[in-house]
Formats: C-alpha cells, sequence, structure tokens
C-alpha cells in the first residue's frame, strides 16, 4: 500500500508541474481579438500596417501597428527608446511583415498593446523575413 501512494503522490507531482507549465504557455491570438484579452500575456500575430519611430517624444518609442495602420489601429506592438539598440530599426525591419508578438497586453487610451523589451518577443511569421 506504502508503494502505491508514493507511486500516486509522484505521478501528482509530475502531473502539477506539467499543468503549472501549460498555463504559462501564452496563447495564440489575432490582433483584433487582443482587446479581449488585457492583462494576460499572449501571443498576438497580425499584419504590420503602419509603423513610426517617435524620436521627439518622451521615451523615444516605436510603434507597429498590426492589421490597422494610425490613427485607427486595434493593437499595438511598442518598442521603447532604451530597447531600440536591440531591434537595429525596428520600423523598417517589421514594416509590412506578419508578426506575432508575445508578452502582457496593456491598454494604452483604450487601444491593446504590448511592449517588446528583446526581439526575441517578435516573430515574422513563416514567408516573411526580417
Amino acid at each position: 500500500m506504502h508503494r502505491v501512494s508514493r507511486i500516486l503522490c509522484i505521478t501528482f507531482f509530475i502531473f502539477g508541474l506539467t499543468a503549472g507549465h501549460v498555463r504559462v504557455m501564452a496563447q495564440t491570438i489575432a490582433a483584433p481579438e487582443a482587446k479581449n484579452h488585457v492583462g494576460e500575456t499572449a501571443t498576438v500575430c497580425g499584419k504590420v500596417a503602419s509603423t513610426r519611430f517617435a524620436s521627439s517624444s518622451h521615451g523615444q518609442p516605436t510603434f507597429l501597428n498590426l492589421d490597422v495602420p494610425y490613427p485607427n489601429q486595434i493593437f499595438t506592438v511598442v518598442i521603447w527608446g532604451s530597447d531600440r539598440p536591440m531591434f537595429y530599426r525596428p520600423e523598417v525591419t517589421y514594416r509590412d511583415k506578419r508578426v506575432c508578438v508575445t508578452g502582457e497586453i496593456k491598454s494604452f487610451r483604450g487601444v491593446p498593446e504590448v511592449a517588446a523589451h528583446d526581439p526575441s518577443q517578435i516573430k515574422t511569421e513563416p514567408g516573411d523575413r526580417k
């Protein structure tokens, strides 16, 4: 009986680790759905419809708007100036590409966004090259 209890404990422990890992994995959603996932970590995919490097704005952000261009954007990837050197010229690199960005979805002035701090957060979809 003791052996059976030990096996069950080990099984539940392993299952618990696996279940925890599944919860950590980000779900993949389309840019229009991002507004329904604010506060969650997810992978948001879409085509970069417009870009802008706001070099004279506070924080020198670069904006990548997915699916719908500024000023009617529905989802934005923001790359802050302090992180920008790691991305080279993101407003050129990602323009017109289909991309997926992973991170916590936040809302800025009613528009969902993910701040990309590292290039590993942004992947171009198959068929697109950086």
